[in-house]
């Protein structure tokens, strides 16, 4: 039995909570957060582990933000004046320009899945906030497809590029709570990539 077979046996266990973990990702990645989240991100527990780390230190920034500076720092990060200091795009990450391959297989695979962009949304689907939405969804099963698709998907379309976003976000000038957010989707993804690596 691979590590994947046990999660999929205990749907509402590990898998649950990776869904939920990539879900926060994609939530905080696509705007800042309001009083309502960050009242409930306060409240996170962490533990020893380095996932447990990153709760505990997202907790922290939490406590310490509010929404006017929490928005004031999501524009400067993904908006700016002209754009922000990070461009959170897998075609820019492994390409160095916008809409580009990565992009254009990326959509092939969202239209295979019988997924497509929702009316008003301006940014390409390469977006890191997109990318996560979809690999929560597919985890958690709002998505078909189920364990298998989700593997296929984050190899393709996280592993290349969203250890490094992430990395660059933990480190990013205009950060304060998004560094803290950046800490925990970098060890989000390192977990991930060990788990791929475990031996049947």
């Amino acid at each position: 039995m691979s590590a994947h077979d046990a999660l999929e046996i205990r749907p509402d266990g590990m898998t649950t909570e990776r869904a939920r973990l990539f879900a926060l990702l994609g939530r905080l990645l696509v705007a800042a957060p309001d009083d309502g989240l960050l009242a409930a991100l306060s409240e996170l527990r962490g533990d020893g582990t380095a996932l447990g780390a990153g709760y505990g230190a997202l907790a922290a920034a939490a406590r310490v933000a509010d929404p006017v500076s929490a928005a004031r720092e999501f524009h400067d990060l993904f908006v700016g004046l002209g754009r922000g200091e990070l461009l959170p795009y897998a075609s820019y990450y492994l390409t160095g320009f916008l809409h580009e391959r990565p992009l254009a297989e990326l959509r092939g695979d969202l239209a295979r899945l019988g997924l497509e962009r929702a009316e008003g949304i301006a940014e390409p689907e390469d977006h890191i906030a997109s990318v996560c939405e979809v690999y929560a969804g597919l985890l958690s099963g709002s998505f078909e497809g189920g364990a298998t698709e989700a593997e296929a998907f984050f190899i393709r379309h996280l592993r290349p590029w969203a250890g490094r976003v992430f990395a660059d976000l933990e480190k990013a000038e205009a950060a304060r709570f998004y560094r803290a957010v950046g800490r925990l989707g970098r060890v989000a993804i390192e977990i991930e990539q060990a788990a791929l690596g475990l031996p049947p």
